[in-house]
Formats: structure tokens, sequence, C-alpha cells
């Protein structure tokens, strides 16, 4: 829903169609077979009204003959794997917003995502989405595999310092991650009733969280390092807080790795550097495409802390697929998202 609310305001974007598959409503029936118009009590609504969008149920045949010039699948992960190989001979442009096709071993699909990866010829098609990181790539890109949020989180204030190689990879990366509630999906579980979240705050999926393996691969991480990732589940809607934990090859000062930050992202219009004194908050980030980045240093121990901040809907999912679709088409960086 937010992928499609942001891009109804696109201003590149004159025809949107969108799709999805029944799903049950706690009162009986399902949503998206009708193709309604969306109403007040209807969360499809959220989109700009004046639009009258409607939610038709997947059709294969009519997706392929309105001829787009580009795909998003926010789908689960299995239905990622099953529908996507259908169009690889396809002319659109695709975006995939699950990890389908984020890992380059198809071996770590079974371990991480649960289900045997059947075209693991395609993973090395796909251009891993990290817009900062590989905006070249995915200005080329027919296909697209958009990060996951926690990723995005930890890749954004680590990659400057990989890439220098100012990391001491001989010391843990600890990554003490925490997201709001909507990070764990739509479908309601026992773990994300209000009861059960509300006034809580909780660990989850200690060395099994799939976004683990995607930190690792694009951190070029051998096997003699050591990343420590763990997500936690807070109690508000929407927003991530990572807070890592590194040591530096050499002795760095704050100053250094704010200018190196700063250096690095310096085009990057969605990117916050905060100033020395200051450090990132949920709340400045919510509703909008920016990941925010601060950084503390104890010189005495070359222990660095690094805090990144972002919308786990928007810079971890939706808008950061935005951003990618606006390298793909040449459009400006921030169009849609300003």
């Amino acid at each position: 829903m937010e992928l499609a609310r942001l891009l109804s305001r696109h201003p590149h974007i004159h025809q949107l169609s969108l799709f999805s598959s029944p799903v049950a409503h706690p009162s009986g029936g399902t949503h998206g077979t009708k193709g309604s118009p969306p109403t007040s009590h209807d969360p499809d609504f959220l989109i700009r009204k004046e639009t009258r969008l409607t939610v038709r149920p997947f059709d294969e045949a009519e997706l392929l003959e309105s001829r787009p010039e580009i795909v998003f699948f926010a789908t689960p992960n299995e239905i990622s794997h099953e529908l996507i190989p259908r169009y690889r001979d396809h002319p659109f442009r695709l975006i995939d917003l699950s990890g389908s096709f984020r890992l380059r071993d198809a071996s770590l699909y079974p371990r991480w995502y649960g289900f045997t990866h059947t075209t693991p010829e395609m993973l090395s098609r796909f251009v891993y989405g990290l817009t900062e990181d590989n905006a070249t790539a995915i200005s080329k890109a027919q296909w697209v595999a958009n990060p996951g949020c926690y990723a995005t989180s930890v890749l954004l204030p680590l990659l400057p310092l990989v890439q220098e190689g100012w990391i001491d990879r001989g010391s843990p990366v600890i990554c003490d991650c925490k997201s709001g509630v909507s990070g764990a999906g739509k479908q309601p579980t026992h773990h994300t009733h209000f009861c059960e979240v509300s006034d809580s705050f909780r660990a989850y999926s200690v060395f099994s969280h799939r976004h683990l393996p995607e930190i690792e691969q694009h951190l070029g991480l051998n096997a003699g390092d050591k990343l420590i990732f763990t997500p936690h589940l807070l109690p508000i809607n929407r927003g991530i807080l990572s807070t890592l934990y590194l040591k530096t090859r050499s002795p760095r000062t704050e100053e250094e790795l704010r200018t190196l930050l700063v250096k690095g992202y310096a085009k990057a219009p969605f990117v916050r550097v905060f100033p020395s004194g200051e450090l990132p908050q949920v709340k400045w980030v919510t509703h909008t495409n920016y990941c925010d980045i601060g950084v503390r240093v104890e010189e005495s121990s070359s222990w660095v802390v690094m805090i990144s901040c972002l919308d786990n809907l928007v810079k971890g999912a939706a808008g950061q697929a935005i951003q990618n679709m606006n390298l793909m088409f040449n459009y400006a960086e921030s169009s849609g998202l300003d």
C-alpha cells in the first residue's frame, strides 16, 4: 500500500494498475476480488482518493496485455520466486521487493527462506538495489532486487568504512537493530497482536534472521569475519533504529569518520549524516525516504558506535524501490519522494 500511495502521486507515472491475490478478512469474505473503488472503510483509501484506483485480482494475461514499462512485485518471497521466472523473456523492467533474488548463492535459500530456489541461473541477472551503493548498475538494469529494510539500515553506515578498509576484521561487528511492528509484514501472528507488542520490547530471530546473509554478502565478509545481527521488535508502527558497534584498524577520530560518510554520500539526496553532538531519532525519518546516520568514537579504544534510522516501509521498501525506478528511467532520483 505504501508503494501504491507513492506511485499514485509520482510525476512520471501516468497509468498505474494494482493487482492483488484474495486476502481473507477476519469478518469473512475476501479483499481484492471485486475490483471496486476504494472506500473510507478500505485500507486502499490511503491512496489518493481522487485517483479512484481499483485493486483487481491478479490476472497474468491482463498484466501482459497492459504492456507495462515496469512491474513491482510487493509479494511474499515464495510468490515472487514462483511468478517472476515466467516473465524472463518479457521486455518490461521489474523490481522485486521480496528476498527471492537478493542472494547470489542459491544454496542459502532453504536455510534462510525455507524453500529451494528453482531458478538459480536468474540470481546473477538481478542487480542488488541498494541505491546509494549501486546506482550505475541499477540505471542499466532490467531486473532489480530491492534490499531488505534491516539490511539497508546496516549497509549504508558500514559500506564507506568497508570500502576504505577502516574496519578491524579481527573484531566483531555487532548490529543491534530495532524495528516497528510493520516490519513483521501484514499477516497477523500471535507475536504482533496489540496486547503482545504494546508496553513490551523483545528480541527475535536471533542468529536466524534472513537479512543476515544479505548483509554479509554485500559487506563482502569472509569466513573468518564475524558479524552479529540481532533484530528487536519495538512497540511502534514503523521505523528502524540500528546501533552498530565496531572497531577500526587504527585510531580514527569522530570527525574523520563523519568526513568519510559526508564525502561518500555527498551526492545521495536521501542520506543525512548528522553533525557532531547529534544522533538520529526514528520520529525524524518516519513517512520519509531518508536514512539518517550519526557516529560516536571512543578514541582511546578505537571503538565506534554508529546509529542509523529509516522508515522500514519507505527507505526500507517502497521508497527505495521508487528511487531505483527513477534511476532505471533516468528520472531525477528524488522524483515522487520529496
